[in-house]
Formats: structure tokens, sequence, C-alpha cells
């Protein structure tokens, strides 16, 4: 329970100090800053982007770095006592020893939205830059150093039952790839009763827009998923802070990737994401939303269940076959010219649906769960 509930509204400058440390010898591992922290760049990136190390900025326990996302501002709090290198793009503060660092990090968390639209800088079309001087001044609660140890306690707690659930959530999805393995096997090893078909005979929309850039983002208006707008598993992020909207009119513009209810979404660009990256809209609320350019629409036609063709699709053949046609360029890419040519074994539409019925009694209990 907290004591003596005595609240201060704060600057944020008021506890945190910009430093420059470079990793001059190339002594400490590099990792990343994105929207889940600190990160491994490994477990983001698929290959090193350089192998010179030594410009990067050191980081050490309480230690906060910044970088701008897409849609957030990417936050890393160090609180293990290791050191690490950053890119020299981020900006590295020290944390005062007045604020416990993993309060800090709670606060900025919770409040990362608001102070993205405070501070993101309007002149760059991507939002890649923030105004940190402004940034600096904007102002979060501090409570004692008692009373925030005890906050960060309950929030831990909160943390740790919420991980336990996406455990959960992690094995019934191993659940459902092993009934696509029992229900249809190799996909390799084609049935003699079934016909591979061009993902192109299959659906009656295989679409993009490239020229679906260089727009204003609004407070509201249409909303636009992108690429980390696609989770994991396949489902669609449906927290509307981690989207961008653009102008109403912009389906009209842009009609045929005005996305529908099992409409396919796939990275079409991006080293780690194109052909990769792919997911299905069960999500009432992205009904009328519009994609990025970075995306493409795939629409099922009458033949093949949309489920069914999502779980090909990012299944291991699926992904074998998607991956022959990506263009291995600096910025990996696959065209759509090339996505209708993958070939897709189709069982008989009885079985897909038996499949997708079964795909939607674990969503369900995926939902369920997480209440």
């Amino acid at each position: 329970m907290l004591k003596n509930n005595i609240i201060e509204m704060k600057p944020l400058n008021t506890y945190l100090t910009e430093y420059k440390e470079y990793n001059t010898a190339g002594t400490y591992k590099p990792v990343a800053i994105g929207k889940f922290g600190i990160r491994t760049r490994e477990s983001i990136y698929k290959k090193e982007l350089a192998n010179d190390y030594s410009k990067n900025k050191i980081i050490f326990k309480n230690t906060l770095t910044v970088g701008m996302g897409s849609s957030q501002i990417d936050i890393g709090i160090l609180t293990e006592d290791v050191l690490y290198s950053v890119s020299p793009a981020y900006h590295t503060y020290k944390i005062s020893g007045a604020i416990n660092s993993d309060y800090l990090g709670y606060c900025l968390k919770q409040k990362n939205y608001e102070m993205f639209n405070l501070y993101m800088k309007r002149g760059s079309r991507q939002g890649k830059s923030i105004d940190l001087v402004r940034w600096l001044t904007y102002c979060i609660p501090v409570y004692s150093i008692e009373n925030q140890l005890y906050i960060v306690q309950i929030l831990s707690g909160i943390e740790a039952i919420i991980n336990k659930k996406l455990q959960i959530l992690e094995k019934l999805d191993v659940l459902i790839k092993a009934r696509f393995v029992e229900m249809f096997g190799n996909p390799e090893v084609i049935c003699k009763d079934w016909i591979e078909k061009p993902l192109g005979e299959l659906c009656e929309k295989v679409i993009r827009y490239p020229t679906f850039y260089g727009m204003e983002y609004l407070e509201s208006g249409t909303r636009v998923i992108r690429i980390g707008n696609i989770l994991e598993d396949g489902h669609m992020d449906v927290e509307d802070n981690n989207y961008v909207f653009v102008y109403n009119g912009v389906n009209n513009d842009f009609p045929e990737t005005v996305i529908e209810i099992n409409d396919i979404i796939m990275a079409v660009r991006g080293d780690g994401s194109a052909a990769k990256r792919i997911g299905i809209i069960r999500e009432n609320k992205l009904v009328g939303a519009n994609i990025s350019p970075n995306l493409i629409r795939i629409k099922a036609n009458h033949n093949i269940d949309p489920i069914y063709l999502f779980s090909f699709l990012t299944g291991e053949v699926g992904q074998k076959r998607l991956g022959a046609y990506v263009n291995k360029t600096a910025k990996k890419n696959i065209a759509a010219k090339d996505i209708v040519k993958v070939f897709v074994p189709t069982p008989p539409i009885e079985k897909q649906r038996e499949y997708a019925s079964f795909v939607a009694q674990v969503d369900k209990s995926k939902f369920s769960k997480i209440a």
C-alpha cells in the first residue's frame, strides 16, 4: 500500500542527463532498441548490417536509450549490470538515483503514445525524428522512492501473469500447426487427388499500390495497416495507438486495397519481413482500413479457404516456395507478378473448412485465456 501518498509532476530532464561514450575498441555487443525495449540484434534482424561497432555508443546499468520508431518512441532502459553498445543514431541518457529506473520505464511505456504525438517532428514524412529538447520537458508523476518500489512490485507481478498467459497462447499456436500437418501431411508430397494451382488462380485479388506513400499522418481518419501491425501469430494488433491514420478519402483513391474480413496481407519489402510477415484479417474493426505500400492484399476466391491458404503460406513449404521469389537485393522484396506464381495444393474444400473450423475454435480458446 502506498505510504505518504505525495505526488509531484516533474519534467524528465530532472532525472535524465545525456551522455556519449563510444565503443571505440569494439568490445561491447551491439543491441537494438524497439517497441519491446532492448533486444538482441539477432532477434530483430536476420543478418548483421555492419561489422564495425566502434562508433556505437556504450550503454550500462541505469541508462535510458531513445530513438524513433514508426508509430512509437523506441525506449530501452538497462537495469542489469552489463555493458552493451547501440547505434550512434540513438540518444543515451544517465538516469538519476532520485528515480527508480524500472518505475521510470513503466511511466514512459504508459505515456509513449501521447509523447509520440506531442514530440514527433511533423516535417518528417515517416515520423523518424523526435524533438528531444521538448520531450525532456514532459512531466511524469513522481512518488517517493519507497512508493516507486511498491508500484514496480505490483506492476512486475501483473507482467508475470501476462507472460504466463502468453506462454499458453504459444502452445495453442503449436497445436494449430500440428493439426495442419495431421490433416494435410507434408504439402511437398501431394495427394494424387489434390490439384496444385498457382496462387493467382485461387485469388480474386493479389494487389498493392506502390504509390501509396508520402501522406500526412492525422489524429483520426482512415486506418493504415503497416508491417508492424501484424503480430507474430498472424493475428493483427487491435490497439488504435499502434496505427496511423490518413485522410478519409484515401479509400476512393486506392480502392483495391481496402481491407475486408479474411483478407491475407503480406509484407513485400524489408529484410526479415518480405514474404515472411503475413497476417489474416479476422478483426471487424480493421474492415475498411487500407494498407501501406510495403504490404500486399491477397483475397482468396471460392476455390480455397482463406485460413487454409494463410496456414499454407506461413508454413514450412509455403515459406520455401515464396522465398524462391524474394529478390536478394540490398532491400529484400517480392513482386506481385511472382507471388501469383507460387503453387498451392488444394485439398477438398470440405477438408479445408474443417481445418478452418478447428482454427476458429482454438482462437476462441485463445481469447478466453486472455480474458
